[in-house]
């Protein structure tokens, strides 16, 4: 049996460590992401296990944005599409994804290579399908409702997220 191809990472031009306390750092956080001007076509991966926060910083992300209403999870639609005046926002969650085939075959390409906003909840389950994150954000639990989260930047895009 042939040996299979090895892994390429993507390189990480920066990254910071972050400690949010509380929900409270988790929405500031988000708030201020929501002010940068890159974020409008970029492309963020959040990683963490179940119940590290991932769609809980996805709704303060989108409420920062502006978004009004109901703010679900996509863990069954795959994506939640939100539109705003001025901006396309798609939240992806790849969590049932048992091959990343699956990403190719759910026509997704064509929403990754359209403007606006892509968040992506276990983008590991589409590994080698998805295109460059511009930012990564591991999200990991600690204490209480504490979070140890490391963002890193894979494009210059990102190093602007992260300034």
């Amino acid at each position: 049996m042939p040996a299979a191809p090895p892994v390429v990472h993507a390189p990480i031009l920066g990254s910071r460590v972050l400690g949010w306390p509380d929900e409270a750092a988790c929405a500031a956080w988000a708030a201020a992401l929501a002010r940068q001007p890159a974020l409008r076509d970029a492309c963020i991966e959040l990683h963490g296990p179940l119940g590290a926060g991932k769609t809980t910083f996805v709704r303060h992300l989108l409420r920062a944005l502006g978004v009004s209403g109901r703010i679900k999870s996509p863990t069954y639609t795959v994506v939640e599409p939100y539109a705003l005046p001025d901006l396309a926002i798609s939240h992806f969650d790849f969590y049932r994804f048992a091959d990343a085939r699956e990403w190719a075959d759910a026509g997704l390409r064509e929403l990754f290579a359209a403007p606006g906003l892509k968040l992506v909840e276990w983008p590991e389950h589409a590994a080698g399908q998805l295109p460059p994150a511009d930012l990564h954000l591991h999200i990991e639990p600690t204490t209480g409702e504490a979070r140890a989260v490391r963002a890193e930047a894979g494009t210059a895009r990102g190093l602007e997220l992260l300034a």
